[in-house]
């Protein structure tokens, strides 16, 4: 039988795999390529490996800064099509992204490429195609590549082989964090904010002359990031070096402005700087929603909380308008309603309710010296550059070390030959093989007879001899202060000390940046204080009514529905809602609608999860203490303000299992001192209040009663000296029975006992 020249070989059984490790190791070697080939920068020179190919392609295309008017830019196609066909084997655009970005002003501190054209807005325009724009490198970008030849980094080849790329940039300054960087990887991400030349070079050179400088003094040289639009950062000294210290965190950045009078008492609001990340058009885009809003997905109707935002902002706004230009790259100016209109409640209402104030995110995660990415502090990320920098300074230095003795070596032959120049001229003209000769008679190294050979005519004249002595001199100098600087730790110090100080000197710039503490702006709309009732139905309907006094036998409610309950409380309190999955959801009470109508559904005021349904209501002031419990047993006090938050996807307070459900909150009155826990089979459980503990921050609680999955938790109360028990009676009837003295004795005990069983109910219901 002829064999299937087309099918595959048979698979050797030793060769096999299976498919989920395979499967784990093709994604582990997937997901370290997009961390270290393309995300995340490197501590050492702040580079990502496409910045970092472009930027020594475009040394090598000779477009650097080397004379005062710099090298001639090239079409950013040239530059891309260089970059991809010898460094770099992926899409053209993602090159064309990268280059655009190190060339953006608005978006590097430092820009490292000068680009000409149109390379973008900070307000989301794009770059113009690579065919239109022009690139060149800025002088900035030399105190990355200037040392790139003098042995200062290693060498790699390239994708296929045919060329050779650097590992890394000789950075003179650490631009991780000078430019920052942004990138999301798999499972990690980074948010390197940008920093001020200046002083960050202070920051290191302190911490080089002292490794145990105190984090007080490197905060004071090094206060915060420098964003390339300014801006103002409001977050307190101690937030920034919280992030700093742990690598992680937010700070609070708003933008800048000034108010402009003009003709008849008339003013305007004109804002000259935006916050790091947020354009003018977004800030317009965020005016128009609050003044003209849509009606949101899935509702009928804007919500009322919609509603009194647009009329918060309309009594105060009249217009806004981009005035940016060439001259002015942001001017945005905001006219308010009328003169009359104070310019503190203007701009506090810009400053709640758009991007004019936002937050900033800081993630200090980056590839270290040993190749690792690693969220760092400040201090690390400074210190491993410093280690860094130091061993560049020092293989700089071999390498020019190398190269003095080997000039040393080659002006000694070319003196010894000018001492006995007519010797030698006699040999080479007489030997068939002179080299041989010359190493023989004069006892020549192979380098110096070549070069001897090589020598001019010229070169032999009288003043050569003192050329050459005079060179000597020099180089035995540099060969001294060379070999001092790699034969003494503080010598090494002093001279990168020295270079960072030069380098700022010649780039440093003012800081752009104001730090300055400010409290978030925060704008409450005025609320008349008056005493209101809730009205929560059971299909979930909520409503406000004025007044206490409200008849619940008169409200109506739709086909269906009933009452659920009613809390009186101030129009100012807060309504909270508590759904089946321990979350918590808070509407201020003043959003709810009064009126005879049915009330609105809770689901349109909050962002209800997918597959909760709400499980009961309070409503009241935030100073009230409340008792939560779950099915489970288990149960917390809190005050009710612990439980509110602005969040309309509401908050996780109350951990429950997955067959438990929390049971009604319970207000603890004046005089509660002990509390009642009811199980399902009729169990009761009493003990003192002081047994549970406040937990603020919410979670699992402390065990209030000892039951079982099919004989659950069904009511829990607090009371002062009696008790009320509601259920069932014999024949089914309903029954009350209230509880005190003597009556609770065989019930009381310790907290997370089993209780004992209610006499004369043979199905109780709740306990209040």
């Amino acid at each position: 039988m002829t064999p299937d020249l087309f099918s595959p070989p048979p698979a050797d059984p030793a060769d096999a795999i299976a498919l989920a490790e395979y499967a784990e190791r093709a994604y582990l070697e997937y997901a370290l390529s997009v961390v270290k080939g393309r995300a995340l920068p490197d501590v050492a020179d702040g580079c990502k490996p496409v910045q970092r190919r472009i930027l020594f392609a475009m040394q090598r295309m000779g477009l650097g800064f080397t004379s005062p008017g710099g090298a001639r830019p090239v079409k950013s196609a040239r530059v891309v099509g260089d970059v991809l066909g010898k460094f770099h084997p992926h899409g053209d655009q993602a090159a064309y992204d990268a280059l655009v970005r190190m060339a953006q002003g608005f978006a590097q501190r430092y820009p490292l490429i000068d680009g000409q054209g149109n390379f973008g807005s900070r307000d989301g325009d794009g770059a113009a195609a690579m065919r239109y724009t022009e690139a060149r490198l800025s002088p900035i970008s030399r105190l990355l590549l200037d040392e790139l030849d003098e042995g200062t980094v290693d060498f790699q080849p390239n994708y296929d082989g045919s060329h050779e790329e650097p590992r890394l940039l000789p950075a003179r300054l650490p631009f991780a964090l000078l430019n920052g960087a942004s990138g999301i990887a798999v499972g990690m991400a980074t948010e390197l904010p940008s920093h001020n030349l200046r002083e960050v070079a202070q920051a290191a050179v302190a911490l080089l002359k002292d490794d145990r400088l105190d984090d007080d003094a490197l905060f004071a040289l090094l206060p915060g990031p420098d964003f390339p639009g300014g801006g103002q950062l409001i977050s307190s000294g101690a937030d920034i070096r919280a992030a700093y210290a742990g690598g992680r965190g937010s700070l609070k950045v708003r933008a800048r402005w000034t108010i402009e009078d003009l003709a008849r008492g008339q003013w305007q609001l004109v804002v000259t700087e935006l916050p790091h990340g947020t354009s003018a058009a977004r800030v317009l885009e965020e005016v128009e929603e609050l003044t003209n809003p849509k009606v949101r997905l899935g509702k009928k109707a804007l919500s009322q909380e919609q509603q009194q935002l647009k009329a918060a902002v309309l009594a105060v706004l009249e217009a806004a308008r981009d005035e940016s230009s060439k001259d002015a790259p942001v001017r945005l100016v905001f006219e308010p309603r009328s003169r009359s209109v104070g310019q503190a409640e203007l701009i506090n209402t810009l400053l709640a309710h758009t991007s004019l104030e936002t937050s900033v995110s800081v993630n200090l995660t980056a590839i270290g010296l040993d190749g690792k990415p690693v969220q760092k502090s400040l201090r690390q990320l400074l210190a491993e550059w410093l280690e860094f920098r130091q061993a560049t300074v020092a293989r700089r230095t071999r390498h020019r070390l190398a190269k003095v003795l080997e000039r040393i070596h080659v002006l000694e032959g070319r003196q010894l030959v000018l001492l006995n120049l007519d010797e030698v001229i006699r040999i080479i003209r007489n030997a068939d093989e002179p080299k041989p000769a010359l190493i023989e008679r004069f006892a020549l190294s192979e380098r110096q007879a070549e070069d001897i050979l090589e020598i001019r005519l010229r070169q032999l004249a009288r003043l050569e001899a003192i050329r050459i002595e005079q060179e000597l001199v020099d180089k035995r100098a540099e060969q001294k202060k060379l070999e001092e600087i790699l034969g003494s730790a503080a010598a090494l110090k002093r001279t990168v000390i020295k270079e960072i100080e030069a380098d700022a000197k010649q780039h440093g710039d003012d800081r752009r940046t104001l730090i300055q503490e400010e409290r978030r702006t925060t704008l409450e709309i005025k609320v008349v204080d008056e005493p209101v009732t809730v009205v929560a139905s059971l299909k979930g309907w909520v409503r406000a009514l004025k007044g206490h006094e409200v008849d619940t036998g008169a409200l109506a409610f739709k086909a269906g529905d009933a009452l659920y309950g009613t809390f009186a409380c101030r129009s100012v309190d807060t309504l909270l809602v508590f759904g089946g999955n321990g979350r918590v959801y808070s509407v201020a009470v003043s959003q709810l609608p009064g009126g005879r109508g049915d009330g609105v559904p809770i689901t349109t005021l909050i962002d209800l999860e997918a597959g909760t349904q709400v499980a009961h209501y309070w409503a009241g002031e935030g100073e009230q203490m409340l008792l939560l419990a779950g099915t489970g047993g288990c149960g917390l006090l809190a005050r009710a303000a612990d439980l509110q938050g602005r969040n309309k996807a509401g908050k996780a307070f109350l951990t429950l299992d997955a067959a438990e459900r929390p049971l009604p909150p319970v207000a603890l009155r004046p005089g509660s001192t002990q509390v009642a826990c009811l199980a399902l089979d009729g169990r009761l459980l009493i003990f003192g209040l002081d047994e549970l503990k406040l937990q603020p921050g919410g979670g699992r609680g402390l065990t209030l009663m000892d039951v079982e999955a099919k004989l659950p938790l069904v009511s829990v109360t607090a009371f002062g000296e009696s008790l009320l028990v509601l259920g069932q009676g014999r024949g089914g009837k309903d029954k009350e029975e209230r509880l005190k003295g003597a009556a609770l004795e065989p019930h009381r005990g310790r907290r997370a006992r089993k209780g004992r069983r209610i006499d004369g109910f043979p199905k109780p219901m709740r306990v209040v």
